[in-house]
């Protein structure tokens, strides 16, 4: 086993991609934590001159709007990141010279799974301090609280980094059930940016709907920051932490389980 994740996390560093997507999304979380930090304190939200006095937003909503908006949109990194390390090698026939070295299909799959694990704590440590960093940034510089000193807000940064380090398994998992490289990317953007965020606000509609829309990957992911963006909108509600780390959990070892029984049980050239 430790030789194959040895091995997996090898596969998984030494390409250009890896890197390439973690510097995109640094910049792309920077840049979209800071263009909210200052629309949120331009907006009547964190100050209003209603009477003359000003009303600040409370600590725990700065945190979820501006510090987890990777959780909220930068989760589809570390899920491409996980789906190519699967799918990628069946594009580039490389699965074939890596099972004639790992045999055992099960010990194989679970290296992926725990191997993007660890990278997937990469994209979200660099995530989530690009957006800490970018927000907290422009917060100071328009003499707004950045509430970095209160330790609800490093326990809700440490829950984001865990939150796309589970994305990254999810990835796994859904590479091995889908396994065409295009289709992969194709699908994972055309669910995490069209297809969940339509579907979280249509169920919100409705009176049972706000429960189910809850256990959808991208609000099950959103529940182990605490909050999101999403959530400060009113869309939808929330899972508890625990019950959310759960969920993407096993939303990424179920999709491996199935991965192992259909894709890496048949016979492979």
């Amino acid at each position: 086993m430790r030789a194959a994740l040895v091995t997996e996390y090898r596969k998984l560093v030494t390409t250009r991609l890896w890197w390439i997507l973690l510097l995109a999304m640094g910049v792309y979380m920077a840049f979209l934590a800071a263009g909210l930090g200052w629309a949120i304190s331009q907006g009547g939200n964190m100050s209003s001159g209603t009477g003359g006095e000003e009303v600040v937003l409370a600590p725990d909503a700065v945190v979820r709007a501006v510090y987890t908006i990777a959780v909220t949109f930068g989760y589809v990194f570390p899920l491409v990141v996980g789906a190519l390390a699967v799918a990628s090698e069946f594009r580039h026939q490389t699965i074939t010279p890596t099972l004639l070295a790992e045999p055992r299909r099960t010990v194989l799959v679970s290296a992926k799974v725990i191997s993007a694990g660890i990278l997937g704590l990469v994209y979200g440590l660099v995530g989530t301090l690009a957006s800490v960093g970018a927000g907290a940034a422009v917060l100071t510089l328009l003499d707004k609280p950045t509430f970095l000193d209160q330790a609800s807000t490093w326990r809700t940064i440490g829950l984001s980094v865990l939150a796309l380090a589970l994305w990254a398994v999810v990835g796994v998992g859904f590479g091995s059930v889908l396994t065409n490289q295009v289709a992969v990317i194709v699908v994972v953007l055309a669910f995490t940016q069209f297809v969940e965020p339509v579907l979280r606000f249509v169920l919100g509609l409705t009176s049972w709907g706000a429960g189910v829309s809850a256990y959808l990957p991208g609000a099950a992911g959103e529940a182990i920051s605490g909050g999101s963006f999403y959530s400060e909108t009113g869309v939808g509600t929330l899972l508890e932490w625990w019950q959310g780390a759960l969920v993407l959990l096993a939303y990424g070892l179920g999709l491996a389980l199935i991965g192992r029984l259909t894709t890496f049980r048949r016979d492979i050239t």
